[in-house]
C-alpha cells in the first residue's frame, strides 16, 4: 500500500487537474463566443460591402451561406411521424440520456434484488467504475 504522503499528493494532483479542466472548458467557451461574435461581424462587413471572398495574410476567407433547421420542440413527434411516413426514417435516431438510462438501471437493480431484470438483460451493459469524488471541504 502506498504511504499517506502519495495519497495526498494524488489527491492534490487529481484536485489540480480537475480545475485546470474546469478552467479550460471555461476558457473554450469564451474563445467560442470570441470566434461566434467575429464570425458574425466579418460576415455582415463582407455582406454589405458585396465582397464574396478576399485573401489576407496568406488565408482566403469566403463568405458561405449554410442552411441550418432543428425541430420544433414541442412537435419533434409529429416531425418525425411525417419523416417516417414521408419516407425519411432514416433521419430519425432516439436516444437515451446515459446518465438517466444508468440511474434508472441502477433503480431497476435495486427493485429487483440486486439482479438486472430479466427483460433488461442483453439489451444494457453494467459495469461499476470506481472514482474519487472531489468537493470543497465546508467545515473549518
Amino acid at each position: 500500500m502506498e504511504s499517506t504522503d502519495s495519497m495526498f499528493e494524488l489527491a492534490g494532483r487529481l484536485k489540480s487537474l480537475r480545475d485546470k479542466k474546469q478552467e479550460a472548458e471555461q476558457y473554450l467557451k469564451e474563445i467560442n463566443a470570441a470566434i461566434e461574435e467575429t464570425d458574425y461581424r466579418l460576415a455582415t462587413m463582407m455582406a454589405e460591402s458585396e465582397t464574396q471572398n478576399f485573401t489576407h495574410a496568406g488565408t482566403m476567407f469566403s463568405l458561405t451561406i449554410k442552411t441550418r433547421a432543428s425541430a420544433t420542440a414541442e412537435r419533434k413527434d409529429e416531425l418525425f411521424t411525417a419523416l417516417r411516413r414521408e419516407g425519411y426514417g432514416d433521419l430519425v435516431y432516439e436516444t437515451v440520456n446515459a446518465n438517466s438510462l444508468s440511474a434508472f438501471v441502477k433503480e431497476q437493480i435495486a427493485e429487483n434484488e440486486d439482479n438486472l431484470p430479466k427483460w433488461l438483460d442483453g439489451l444494457v451493459k453494467v459495469f461499476e467504475k470506481t472514482t474519487v469524488g472531489v468537493r470543497k471541504n465546508t467545515r473549518k
